[in-house]
């Protein structure tokens, strides 16, 4: 079984990410196909690996601007040469779906979501976008054509697996087909139960989807110590917004963030979160999770156990939350050994045999 993995892109460092890491932990000798490579903003992991990057790799802007080539990102995967592989596994939220491979080859897409700014998120995605009248004025138009593509590019997968219920849900509605469900690779390892201090935990990407602004409000009323970690465009608006009980502590290494995850009161998730990496990352240090009750909160979360929801995304509501639950009633040994069940071993044990039990029966079926 010659495999080749895709991914999207490999010009930040994130969950799917992790995700492409333990595949090429599985299927080490498997090539690696992506739009554009940057070093610099890539995790060091990938440094070493067989990366195989498009056209605009090489176009001056490629890489540090890639954003600006998003029309001829289509382009971009379609123009990938997999002809002798039996087996490509695309790891993806955008466009990695999107390659072509001959009949014979199983396509296996691991979809983080179907793309956001094209089908559940586009009218936020329009909103909020940074741009002159003109450009929003046309972009709609633009999207329209993006998201045919995108429609037909799902239609070659030949079997999807989703990272959560959410995630299966949106890609039968927006692409009408079924998914097999497996979790992330969380490494849940790194984190370890620590004396607790007397801070809340949140943090992330810095982002207007996330809901920062929510907490941000809760706790200025409330007045509790509150640390935020991540970086992001919303970072300047929120530490402007802030009283002086909150502290952003900016991008932190693993170090510092099994500390923050290990000394927290609770970790605060207020967003839609597709799975919710943080929530498991903060179990693994034994501390309980208040999240909105929506998305992966709902797969991860066992109230009472391992944290708490809250109903309605409103800081009034997460304030409530927070003034009637003692965070120190959860027993740490019990949230960690749930958070378990969301451990990179996991997956990579679930992953492997999926794709070989899926191509032995595609070969079977040819």
């Amino acid at each position: 079984m010659k495999i080749a993995l895709v991914h999207d892109h490999l010009a930040q460092d994130g969950g799917a990410e992790k995700v492409l890491q333990a595949f090429q932990r599985i299927w080490p000798d498997a090539p690696t196909y992506v739009i554009v490579h940057d070093p610099q903003s890539a995790n060091a992991a990938f440094k070493g690996k067989d990366i195989r990057t498009s056209f605009l790799q090489r176009w001056p802007g490629g890489v540090k601007h890639y954003q600006w080539f998003f029309p001829l990102m289509p382009t971009a995967v379609e123009s990938y040469d997999l002809m002798e592989y039996d087996v490509v596994l695309s790891s993806t939220a955008s466009f990695a779906k999107g390659v072509i491979t001959r009949p014979e080859t199983l396509h296996i897409c691991y979809c983080h979501t179907p793309t956001r700014y094209l089908w559940s998120d586009t009218h936020d995605y329009v909103q909020e976008l940074e741009v002159n009248r003109v450009i929003k004025w046309f972009l709609p138009f633009f999207l329209t054509y993006v998201r045919l593509w995108d429609k037909v590019a799902a239609d070659r997968v030949d079997r999807f697996v989703a990272n959560s219920r959410l995630v299966q849900d949106r890609i039968t509605k927006y692409y009408n087909k079924s998914a097999d469900l497996i979790y992330p690779p969380v490494d849940t390892q790194q984190f370890k139960i620590g004396p607790v201090g007397d801070y809340y935990l949140a943090g992330g990407r810095l982002v207007p989807y996330k809901r920062f602004d929510l907490i941000v409000d809760a706790f200025n009323h409330l007045g509790r110590k509150l640390k935020v970690f991540g970086d992001g465009p919303e970072l300047k608006q929120l530490r402007a917004r802030a009283g002086s009980n909150i502290e952003f502590v900016g991008r932190v290494d693993d170090v510092e963030l099994a500390k923050l995850y290990s000394g927290c009161l609770a970790f605060i998730n207020p967003q839609v979160e597709d799975f919710g990496i943080t929530m498991v990352e903060a179990m693994a240090a034994g501390r309980p999770v208040f999240a909105f009750r929506a998305g992966g909160a709902r797969e991860i979360i066992q109230p009472g156990v391992t944290g708490e929801w809250f109903d309605y995304q409103t800081w009034e509501d997460l304030a409530d939350l927070i003034v009637r639950v003692d965070p120190m009633r959860y027993d740490s040994a019990v949230i960690q050994q749930q958070a378990q069940l969301f451990s990179t071993d996991q997956f990579e044990q679930k992953m492997k045999a999926f794709v070989e039990g899926a191509y032995s029966e595609f070969t079977r079926q040819r």
